[in-house]
């Protein structure tokens, strides 16, 4: 499968070793002087390791790799001791990997060791981008429309909302309705909050201007490893955008879930000319 994972640098790289502790998964080792990856399967791709690396020879990238096993990670972090225990933990709350984190909490339970306390937000690295925070919003009240004397009221309850930042695991996908947008639907359509964000969960992203491999392989995860209730498509007339239903019917297929499909056209002038839906 395609995933996120640290790429290193062999050029850069010094060897100093100052990223092997920062890695409590214990994927990455000093060997002939370089640091390496030593395991696919024990990179989150979250890079806890980049912030510490004096040389900048660690990165990101997107490639195929053996699938994350958080149990495996966890036989190795639980043997290096409490501190590196709650360093892993609040590494996969501060990026938002909520069923990550339970099934870590899982297997300090099931082995009888202590969860410790974490807290309040989690531990964010220096690299990480404080946009794509996984958060959820309080409805507000007080936001009001002065001409017309009626509260205008986001629908928004969550953050973030791009289909490349947001986490598979983020907690709102749970029982969610979810809503996949075209990124110029929001704009065009006057009345999105109250008539398609209204109690669903949001995710937006151009199939034009984005990698459509990529949201692919990020919508089947999200819809395979997650109780999704309905999936709505939102999308402009123009022909480009209608790439996004297409990827959106692939993931569903791929994923092997059956849910109520929605497909909504918004017009360039910001009308809703055509909505199909289809029974799981």
């Amino acid at each position: 499968m395609r995933r996120k994972i640290i790429s290193i640098d062999e050029e850069k790289c010094n060897g100093c070793g100052l990223c092997v502790p920062n890695c409590p998964e214990g994927a990455l080792q000093i060997i002939d002087g370089k640091a390496r990856l030593v395991s696919d399967l024990f990179c989150d791709g979250l890079g806890a390791c980049i912030g510490h690396c004096p040389e900048g020879a660690i990165t990101i990238e997107e490639r195929e790799a053996e699938p994350y096993d958080e149990r495996k990670v966890m036989e190795n972090v639980a043997k290096q001791g409490p501190n590196v225990i709650k360093a892993h933990l609040e590494h996969l709350k501060g990026h938002g990997e909520h069923g990550l984190l339970k099934e870590a909490v899982a297997f300090l339970k099931e082995k009888g060791l202590p969860v410790p306390e974490l807290g309040e937000h989690g531990h964010h690295h220096g690299h990480a981008c404080p946009g794509s925070k996984v958060m959820m919003v309080e409805e507000d009240e007080s936001n009001v429309d002065d001409a017309a004397g009626k509260p205008l009221k986001s629908r928004l309850r969550h953050w973030p909302v791009q289909i490349t930042l947001v986490p598979v695991h983020a907690p709102y996908f749970a029982g969610a309705d979810l809503l996949i947008a075209a990124d110029c639907v929001p704009f065009a359509l006057a009345g999105f909050h109250e008539r398609l964000l209204k109690g669903r969960v949001v995710l937006v992203g151009c199939p034009k201007l984005d990698d459509a491999d990529a949201y692919l392989e990020k919508l089947t995860a999200i819809l395979r490893e997650n109780d999704i209730k309905s999936l709505t498509v939102a999308h402009m007339e123009v022909p480009c955008c209608f790439g996004l239903v297409h990827i959106l019917k692939e993931a569903l297929a791929a994923s092997g879930r059956k849910v109520p499909f929605r497909d909504v056209t918004v017009s360039v002038r910001g009308e809703v000319i055509a909505e199909e839906c289809e029974d799981a």
